[in-house]
């Protein structure tokens, strides 16, 4: 059943739990979710466009959203919080503004914060789009997947598992190669795994890819 479902999804309320934290009535959820979307997609976009030349990871693990009736709490969790650190008041307000603008949401307050983790390359996130870049840059998908595990065991994981599918290395029929290191239980519940799912488009054609982190067991 591991193999079947999103290792997430099937671990919430275990040791998983939601990005977005909100209530609101059944006829009105569909709009909540629709404004989290948004949210999420504002601030990508924003980081995609102002990032520099020379970082080709965006550093975001994820974004957390906690809302009240008048106030809606935004928390990015960045790997490489550089970006918007650097001349952070008037980054910070320029993206609040952006958001406002997209939400028509004048009448609630929009407060952003910033997190930074501690080790970016043991989140599946950052993993991904950094074997990405090297995909673009015609990097051997081997070699791309290897130095991601290298980069993971540095920050001291239990285990991954590493799967890229699509037109490899421009070969004219698709197939799915997957490498893995370590322990990586996934029908065990107790067991924290964290998991990204990444496209990516190459001149052969669009590429999948898929990370599963052991990061830790409940005992």
């Amino acid at each position: 059943m591991g193999q079947k479902i999103n290792p997430l999804g099937f671990r919430l309320g275990t040791t998983q739990g939601h990005h977005s934290r909100w209530f609101a009535q059944p006829q009105n959820y569909s709009e909540g979710l629709q404004e989290d979307q948004k949210i999420r997609n504002c601030i990508k976009n924003y980081v995609q466009k102002n990032r520099k030349m020379t970082s080709g990871v965006e550093g975001i693990a994820y974004i957390g959203i906690q809302k009240q009736i008048d106030v809606i709490q935004v928390i990015i969790c960045m790997g490489f919080p550089k970006l918007l650190i650097e001349s952070r008041p008037k980054r910070i307000e320029e993206l609040q503004l952006h958001i406002q603008k997209e939400l028509n949401c004048a009448s609630r307050k929009l407060n952003i914060a910033i997190t930074r983790i501690a080790n970016p390359y043991g989140h599946p996130k950052i993993l991904a789009e950094f074997i990405a870049e090297q995909l673009k840059n015609r990097v051997s998908f081997r070699k791309a997947m290897k130095k991601a595990i290298e980069l993971t065991e540095q920050a001291n994981t239990k285990g991954i598992q590493v799967q890229i599918a699509g037109r490899l290395d421009g070969k004219e029929i698709a197939r799915a190669e997957w490498i893995r290191e370590g322990r990586v239980p996934l029908q065990t519940i107790r067991a924290k795994i964290d998991y990204c799912f990444y496209t990516v488009r190459t001149i052969y054609g669009v590429l999948g890819i898929k990370i599963w982190i052991f990061v830790d067991e409940e005992s």
